[in-house]
């Protein structure tokens, strides 16, 4: 379940924050010239932040026990959205499955939405981890349903068409640290920005302290603005959309095998 942004001053945060509160949440918390104008015009700019290279495949660890985003098999979580057209259920799953992208094993994470109990949308999303503790982000294959409707977009692959893995959670989460967690151009170029690690977050799954705060934007959609809320050995335990509209995604259920 992935949502984007774009990394911005503290002031919008605060700014946020309020509105945060307005929808219910329960938070506290080089210099050189070209030498012609056809060479500038075919220079292409730079990232930001710049793409961090995949790790070699045997940099990787076969458990993803990240602590922000625990993806160990079997874990199971439920959050129910109340959207304008009705309540959504999100079912996610950590499937005894795994696929191999770009030589490395990915554990495989399945999605699925249902709105007022009709499937609108079933993904299986690929994740790895590394030695350092990064959960990298190797792509999703994923329908969505609208009126008999069958569609494919946003689906990827690391690898594939020039698309690049990107990084879900960070090994060691630095406050102001800017992040891609996917990029194929055109398509997927959502990011994450670290705001704080100190938040308390309430939802009907149960209380959370040291909650992990991320910012995600795109710039393929500029006005799209989401906060999310990562509870230590939980994961994600609540999303909020702040723009275009207010929008609220609460953690009600969750279960995982014992390590």
């Amino acid at each position: 379940m992935a949502l984007p942004l774009k990394a911005r001053s503290w002031s919008v945060v605060a700014t946020s924050a309020a509105l945060l509160m307005a929808a219910g949440s329960s938070v506290a918390a080089g210099s050189g010239q070209s030498a012609s104008h056809e060479t500038a015009a075919l220079q292409v700019a730079p990232l930001d932040p710049p793409i961090i290279p995949l790790p070699s495949p045997d940099s990787f660890v076969r458990r993803i026990d990240n602590q922000y985003m625990p993806w160990l098999k079997g874990s199971r979580w439920v959050y129910v959205e109340h959207a304008p057209d009705g309540d959504e259920r999100i079912v996610v799953k950590v499937l005894d499955r795994t696929k191999r992208i770009m030589g490395i094993r990915a554990t495989v994470v399945r999605d699925v939405v249902t709105l007022d109990g009709e499937l609108i949308e079933h993904t299986f999303d690929w994740y790895a981890q590394d030695r350092r503790g990064n959960v990298w982000y190797l792509g999703e294959a994923t329908k969505s349903y609208d009126d008999g409707q069958v569609s494919t977009e946003g689906s990827w692959q690391a690898g594939v068409d020039g698309a690049k893995a990107g990084i879900a959670m960070l090994g060691c989460p630095r406050v102001g640290k800017r992040y891609w967690q996917e990029y194929y151009a055109g398509h997927a170029e959502d990011q994450g920005k670290v705001l704080d690690r100190s938040n308390r977050v309430v939802v009907p799954a149960g209380s959370y302290r040291h909650a992990l705060m991320t910012e995600d934007t795109t710039p393929l959609e500029p006005r799209v603005q989401e906060f999310k809320f990562y509870a230590p050995g939980v994961g994600v335990v609540l999303e909020v959309n702040v723009s275009p509209e207010l929008g609220r995604a609460e953690l009600v259920r969750f279960s995982a095998p014992r390590r």
